[in-house]
């Protein structure tokens, strides 16, 4: 008997390989959903309704997920999400959950807004996280970054962080991914942030 379809949305390639590394990290296996790179916060929105409501998913154990950065301001992405969801036939919670949505259903839908489902911030946010606190490269990076006259810079100040994380990627043996550095075990993953976010991957998708 065929399992039922499992499917995560989500913006760009760097979340789809973070999954990935992820999800190998804790299970030692590929993720036992599909994931579908979207390219780009616009055509992930705008999907959403059609994915939910494909015809596959309307099946006992099916489960859709959303991966998205909350940016600048997590309520707004949040309202965009939400309405697409009604669309479906979804109806979400007025608040966002801190360990991330699920909704039961045919399918069962999941929403998790990078960092953390509360404040602002994209990927590179919950990346950051990982970090090991005794790394000495990473207080270098932060210091190059900071070092770098304003009129210099072409990132905006509220880029700051993302600088600050790929300076610190570029001091890796294989530089630049973040799925790589968690591939090759750079960046820590029994940390709480990472652990809720594998956590609700793992409640919405089941571990296996």
């Amino acid at each position: 008997m065929d399992e039922p379809p499992k499917v995560l949305l989500v913006e760009g390639q760097d979340d789809e390989h973070i999954v990935r590394r992820l999800w190998h990290r804790r299970h030692r296996s590929e993720p036992s959903f599909d994931i579908k790179n979207k390219q780009g916060i616009d055509n992930l929105i705008d999907a959403i309704s059609t994915e939910i409501k494909a015809p596959d998913l309307a099946v006992v154990g099916a489960a859709i997920g959303i991966v998205a950065d909350a940016n600048d301001g997590p309520g707004g992405r949040w309202d965009a999400i939400s309405h697409q969801l009604r669309k479906a036939g979804v109806e979400p919670p007025e608040a966002r959950p801190p360990g991330g949505m699920i909704v039961d259903g045919l399918p069962r839908v999941g929403v998790w807004l990078m960092p953390d489902n509360r404040g602002r911030g994209e990927l590179e946010d919950f990346v950051r996280e990982m970090i090991p606190s005794d790394d000495p490269a990473w207080s270098l990076a932060q210091k190059y970054i900071e070092d770098i006259p304003k009129e210099a810079r072409k990132f905006s100040a509220r880029k700051t962080s993302r600088a600050e994380l790929h300076a610190w990627l570029a001091t890796r043996k294989e530089p630049g991914f973040m799925g790589v550095a968690i591939g090759r075990g750079d960046l820590k993953t029994d940390g709480s942030l990472c652990v809720g976010f594998l956590a609700w991957i793992e409640s919405l998708f089941g571990r296996v």
